[in-house]
């Protein structure tokens, strides 16, 4: 029998059932730590620990400075060792971190706090990331990514309304007591069924398994040739590419965090309505991202084209963050313009994780990735932090109008991209530092 034939019908029920779960679940209350801040403060941290505006962003942004720290070690240590070991002791840190935060006396401990969340959090994505290219080829990849950075809405679906019941009937201490302790429950989780790599797996077939290994390996070869393989990250670095995926993720999550972590407090000001029912009205937009993703990741994973359909929802996601404001005047359009950036939210990102594969070989994507996101993630400290001091100065309305010019900026970057980041175009040549040694 031809296992190459049999195969590939076969293998995606497995992967998609027994890998993409845990690894979202994990993903998910990273990100529940990550944000409930945004509840906390106007649920009451504010008033308690006589937290400003400017203050509030600075809390909320400082958790990417420590984001920084882990991202090449850790997406080093997916390609290298074990992503799995990597997350398990990561979902401890989260616990006690988020345990801590809800018995603090004062915006100090809250920033140092929210630092130490921001390094425990950082090698998370490029390892998950890391550990869905072992187990998923280029054509499902983009696919694959969306599900698993769908932990963003389902987490706020999730975070919104339980935030804000757990506000309205405890207080926001409880808040973070509460979803640290999911922490531990999630660990168990985590430990009893991911694996890294198809080799590592025991429930998959001999034959499944070779095919899956074979695939992957023919596309490495494809993509860069044996010399590409003692590449270093220096090397790497020195392509121009690189930095244009930088600079477009930069700007990209400056608006995704200025919004996300400002969103509750535009609501409760919007509506004037209790946090319990601020809630509530948070999860529509989660609700939209989910089917922003899939709309966007499955035309870009049938099409190919990677650059068009990162740059379209960044466009949409400008254009809806301009006109929340341009229609406050009428709050359930403002609403919907909100609900709209939310459709866009991360519509883009499961098509861009997509282009590193392309460019590098495996042995330096995982630290590719996680320089992307390091560098990248620093707009999700300048989003939070510029709301925040642009509504001390100015208003509200310049601090979102600020978030709709970064959008708009990586939108232009993600067209300006090369071709070879279509999953159509040649990748022989993508890899420009081939003959750097190590």
């Amino acid at each position: 029998m031809n296992n190459s034939s049999s195969v590939p019908t076969v293998i995606p029920h497995q992967r998609w059932l027994r890998i993409i779960p845990p690894i979202l679940i994990a993903c998910i209350i990273s990100y529940m730590d990550r944000v409930n801040i945004a509840f906390a403060m106007p649920g009451g941290m504010d008033e308690e620990l006589g937290i400003t505006a400017t203050m509030a962003g600075l809390a909320g942004g400082i958790f990417f400075i420590g984001y920084l720290f882990l991202q090449v070690p850790g997406g080093k240590i997916a390609v290298h060792g074990s992503g799995k070991k990597f997350i398990g002791w990561s979902l401890v840190a989260w616990a006690v971190i988020s345990v801590l935060t809800g018995v603090i006396t004062n915006q100090y401990q809250l920033l140092v706090l929210r630092f130490l969340l921001g390094v425990a959090e950082g090698g998370m994505l490029p390892v998950v990331l890391t550990m869905i290219s072992n187990w998923f080829p280029d054509a499902e990849r983009g696919r694959a990514n969306a599900i698993v950075i769908m932990f963003v809405p389902i987490a706020g679906i999730v975070t919104a309304p339980l935030s804000g019941w757990i506000i309205t009937a405890l207080d926001w201490r409880w808040l973070f007591i509460i979803e640290g302790l999911l922490s531990i429950v999630v660990l168990v989780l985590w430990s009893l069924t991911v694996y890294d790599r198809p080799q590592e797996a025991r429930w998959i077939s001999e034959a499944e398994k070779n095919w899956l290994v074979k695939t992957l390996a023919a596309e490495q070869q494809a993509i860069a040739g044996k010399e590409v393989r003692n590449a270093s990250l220096s090397a790497v670095l020195s392509d121009k590419t690189m930095w244009q995926l930088i600079a477009l993720n930069f700007f990209y999550q400056t608006g995704i965090y200025g919004y996300t972590l400002w969103l509750p407090t535009i609501l409760k000001e919007l509506t004037h309505s209790s946090m319990g029912q601020v809630g509530m009205l948070a999860i529509l937009p989660y609700v939209g991202a989910i089917a922003g993703m899939f709309l966007f990741s499955s035309l870009s994973d049938k099409t190919g084209k990677r650059k068009l359909f990162v740059s379209l929802p960044l466009i949409g996601f400008a254009l809806c963050m301009f006109l929340s404001v341009a229609l406050k005047e009428n709050v359930w359009l403002a609403y919907a313009a909100l609900v709209g950036c939310g459709f866009f939210l991360q519509s883009a990102a499961g098509v861009f994780w997509t282009i590193p594969a392309r460019l590098f070989s495996a042995e330096m994507a995982g630290g590719a990735r996680g320089v992307i996101n390091a560098l990248g993630n620093l707009g999700g400290f300048c989003g939070p932090y510029a709301v925040g001091v642009l509504i001390t100065l100015y208003s509200k309305d310049a601090g979102v109008y600020c978030l709709a010019i970064s959008l708009a900026l990586a939108a232009i970057m993600a067209l300006l991209l090369p071709a070879k980041c279509d999953a159509g175009a040649a990748p022989t040549k993508a890899v420009t530092p081939r003959k750097h040694a190590a």
